[in-house]
């Protein structure tokens, strides 16, 4: 089968940072369903893993979570997925990515694609939608249904692929008020058309933005991006007893600033229960199954931005390059090889 790895870890420009090469077709045991990989989408944990892990000598790593396509064979255990299914999914940071013709994953992480998107459009959401719903839920204790919320939930980084599905989870299925931050005015209107109430310049001091919305207190904070250049300016503004994630890997975090309005931290990672494998793991099927319900009912709608083409080693150095730029904005797909 055609595959997309690379062999070392090196920056984006270096001709061999990602390659074309062809392996062996995997074969599913267990939980493991095969995958005809239609369509896949880049994320930041691509270049963050591609930069720092190096495969074994003469190996090749191959990258890649988000996946839509169609089930080609099971394992043994599999009872949720047979052959021809339609799925959507975001894999396993343990095990080789999605970048390849075939591929394997555990069924109990896996959703039903959206039945009114094209593999192109539901690849754009398992990573994100899982970390989003994680994240607002499970860890922020957001809770569900649309009865008033006298809290506002503040995103930083609202136009990411992460951003783009929070906010349309939050305004959609509870009752928090919705701020989200960007900089760019292409970014700021991406982030009113999913949903936000309001948007707020995150290069900016943003006490003084907040307080001049006169909006409900910011109970609930999800901070997507460069933590460590915010979460001092939050913890001065956020409502005592709030409650502080995040996702990202800042180099810099001082939990005690926090302590004086005994707020708490949470931090989210969607690969927790996969790589575990936690006994509530089959929470991820369930999650993706009642995301694609959602958007099948019009209530969620992707947040696929670009296309860049095929699945190949040339279109995938430049998401990596975009990504890494911090300039991309909702989800970069792939599709077809």
């Amino acid at each position: 089968m055609k595959a997309v790895g690379y062999q070392k870890s090196l920056p984006i420009e270096a001709a061999d940072s990602l390659v074309d090469f062809e392996t062996a077709k995997p074969e599913p045991k267990g939980h493991d369903i095969r995958v005809a990989v239609k369509a896949i989408s880049a994320n930041p944990v691509d270049y963050k893993v591609r930069k720092r892990a190096a495969p074994p000598a003469g190996e090749y790593k191959i990258l890649g979570f988000d996946a839509a396509g169609v089930v080609d064979a099971v394992g043994p255990e599999v009872s949720l997925f047979k052959p021809g299914d339609e799925v959507f999914y975001a894999g396993s940071i343990q095990r080789q990515g999605t970048n390849s013709e075939f591929h394997l994953v555990d069924e109990r992480i896996v959703g039903r694609k959206p039945k009114s998107l094209s593999f192109a459009q539901a690849a754009a959401l398992p990573l994100t939608s899982i970390t989003a719903w994680e994240l607002l839920f499970d860890r922020l204790g957001a809770v569900p249904g649309k009865s008033l919320d006298p809290r506002t939930l503040l995103i930083i980084g609202g136009a990411g692929g992460v951003g783009s599905i929070l906010i349309q989870l939050a305004h959609r299925l509870t009752g928090l008020t919705v701020v989200a931050t960007a900089t760019r005015p292409e970014s700021q209107k991406w982030c009113l058309d999913l949903g936000a109430h309001a948007v707020i310049d995150h290069s900016l001091p943003m006490k003084e933005q907040i307080e001049k919305l006169k909006l409900a207190p910011v109970g609930l904070v999800a901070s997507l991006t460069f933590t460590d250049q915010h979460y001092k300016a939050i913890a001065d503004f956020i409502a005592p007893q709030g409650k502080f994630g995040l996702i990202d890997d800042p180099p810099e975090f001082n939990v005690a600033v926090f302590k004086g309005k005994a707020v708490s931290v949470h931090w989210e990672s969607m690969f927790t229960r996969s790589s575990f494998q936690t006994s509530d793991m089959i929470a991820q099927n369930h999650l993706l199954n009642d995301v694609s319900d959602l958007i099948d009912k019009g209530v969620l709608r992707t947040t696929l931005d670009q296309t860049f083409g095929t699945i190949n080693a040339a279109n995938l150095k430049r998401a990596h390059a975009l990504l890494e730029s911090g300039k991309s904005r909702g989800k970069i797909v792939l599709e077809g090889w």
